[in-house]
């Protein structure tokens, strides 16, 4: 496997156990945890490829399919205690990086516009994650304060420049990727550090 289709392997896997937990905490069975599984690892890049009209890239590549399940199953398994590995929302960043500038080369290749390249690379990206927290009926996390979809969107967009500017496309994903990656990685520690930052304002009683 090339370093791209790794990548890609984790970013699924990543993405199923987010929909695996969120499944778990609603008290879904075995069977309900692996559909929801499903909905954040290949839902983004399935309705990408059904807007832009070709085969369904799970179809053609079935592991894909056994990756998500597998992280379903993890889940299903593992409950509550994946959660505490705070690394995976960095895996998730990656995931959403490396997801977004597959979505844009995708559209980029085909000859559409700017539009549809930044469309595809923000849908491939995050609209997963929105089935999953509809289907769990939760407010979905692109709607929230959290900076999700505009990272994929930013990174999309960066993507497209790089092309338009004559970067080879490797050099223009990798642009597109580390620019995702980097808004959610700022968005991550500062929601880290924030708490730390407000202990010294804190009263004796514990209230602000």
């Amino acid at each position: 496997m090339t370093p791209l289709e790794i990548a890609d392997a984790l970013g699924v896997f990543v993405f199923a156990l987010s929909g695996g937990l969120a499944a778990s905490r609603r008290g879904m069975d075995l069977f309900g945890i692996l559909v929801v599984c499903l909905l954040p690892a290949i839902g983004g890049g399935t309705l990408r490829d059904l807007l832009l009209d070709r085969p369904v890239f799970w179809l053609e590549h079935s592991n894909t399919i056994l990756i998500a399940l597998a992280g379903g199953l993890a889940t299903a398994i593992l409950g509550e205690r994946i959660a505490r590995f705070k690394t995976l929302i960095w895996f998730d960043a990656m995931g959403l990086a490396l997801f977004c500038v597959i979505g844009a080369q995708a559209a980029h290749a085909m000859g559409h516009d700017p539009v549809v390249v930044i469309m595809m690379g923000t849908i491939t990206a995050s609209f997963g994650g929105l089935l999953r927290d509809v289907v769990c009926n939760e407010v979905p996390l692109i709607l929230r304060e959290d900076i999700y979809a505009t990272a994929a969107l930013v990174g999309a967009l960066t993507f497209w420049a790089a092309m338009a500017f004559g970067a080879s496309e490797t050099v223009a994903m990798v642009a597109g990727g580390l620019t995702a990656f980097s808004i959610r990685a700022i968005v991550i520690t500062m929601k880290t550090i924030k708490p730390k930052l407000l202990l010294p304002f804190r009263k004796k009683d514990g209230r602000e």
